[in-house]
């Protein structure tokens, strides 16, 4: 079990608590902890695309990877999500749209795990990739570093809308697998 993929799924979980107390440091309003947030969620994320290409480069596929990789994934999402809706910088429907996708799809892989597993596709790939996008814009203090601009609003604004997008997409598409998934097994 203890091998360097699940190590840094490990380091990911021990990571959340630390990135919401940046975030959440002076009401979200310190460009210092602002930053220092973006950096705790941005090597976060890169220890989600590092630690399932070593788990499969080198086998270190694990039980407990399989289970806890997609739970650290949405702790470090879903607490960010949360984090920037309570600081009224992300709208509250969005993180509702979002993690309700994230939970309603992992339910759904458990329900229907005895007929087989629902691998991540393409697009759940750009989702993630998207959302990871989203959340750095916004956990970035850009107005505070850059001056007040519509370029920065219209920017978070288009990337957050296609992260939406893309979660409803794809959460619509596990919908559809599953239900392939199922059928093939009752034939």
């Amino acid at each position: 079990m203890l091998n360097i993929a699940n190590v840094l799924t490990g380091v990911r979980l021990l990571l959340v608590p630390v990135f919401l107390a940046a975030l959440l440091t002076d009401d979200g309003q310190s460009v210092a902890w602002r930053l220092t947030a973006f950096g705790v969620f941005a090597l976060a994320s890169f220890t989600d695309s590092l630690d399932g290409d070593l788990a499969r480069r080198f086998g270190l596929v694990t039980t407990f990877g399989t289970i806890a990789d997609p739970i650290a994934d949405k702790a470090l999402t879903g607490s960010a999500l949360i984090g920037l809706s309570a600081l009224g910088i992300v709208p509250w429907w969005v993180t509702v749209v979002i993690m309700g996708r994230e939970l309603g799809v992992t339910v759904l892989r458990l329900l229907v795990l005895r007929l087989g597993v629902i691998p991540a596709s393409r697009g759940g790939k750009a989702k993630t990739a998207t959302q990871t996008l989203a959340i750095g814009l916004y956990l970035l203090p850009l107005p505070e570093l850059l001056g007040a601009s519509t370029t920065i609003d219209v920017v978070r604004g288009a990337v957050l809308a296609a992260a939406v997008v893309l979660t409803v997409v794809t959460g619509l598409d596990y919908v559809l697998r599953a239900a392939r998934l199922r059928s093939a097994s009752t034939t």
